[in-house]
């Protein structure tokens, strides 16, 4: 092995073990069951089964820290991702938002996973949290309802 490979070397395996001491934030915030989406009344069994599998991980409190999460960048990776999902929906925040707000990030749910933006390059470590058309199809139903619903109150 060459001189510079061999530095080269040294240096990667100090950088990556230096990494590992930057652990981000991996709490998972308490959750009050009365407030999450499974506890919203007229949320059907289909839509919470679909959610709890496929969206949990990042638009939750309930966050599953695969073992790969401990090991930098990835962990740094995951830490984001989940932090940017709880921001952008959480399902166990469900009764902090407003009926509208409500009907809005449905809406907002079935437009990103009918063009495939959710739930994103998570699913190549995750097949199981693909999403089949029924999924989609289902959560889609679940913002039609809520717009109907919102109609209804019109």
């Amino acid at each position: 092995m060459s001189r510079r490979l061999k530095q080269a070397s040294i240096v990667f395996v100090a950088v990556f073990a230096t990494a590992q001491l930057i652990r981000p934030d991996r709490t998972a915030p308490p959750t009050d069951v009365g407030r999450t989406i499974q506890a919203h009344p007229g949320t059907t069994s289909g839509l919470v089964t679909v959610l709890d599998r496929a969206c949990a991980d990042c638009h939750s409190n309930n966050t599953e820290w695969p073992w790969y999460t401990r090991i930098a960048p990835l962990s740094w990776a995951m830490a984001y991702g989940v932090s940017a999902g709880r921001k952008a929906l959480n399902f166990s925040e469900w009764a902090a938002y407003s009926p509208e707000q409500q009907r809005l990030l449905l809406a907002v749910s079935c437009d990103d996973v009918t063009r495939g933006k959710m739930p994103g390059a998570y699913t190549l470590l995750h097949p199981e949290m693909r999403l089949s058309p029924q999924d989609i199809e289902t959560i889609c139903a679940a913002a039609r309802q809520a717009e109907s619903k919102a109609a209804d109150r019109r």
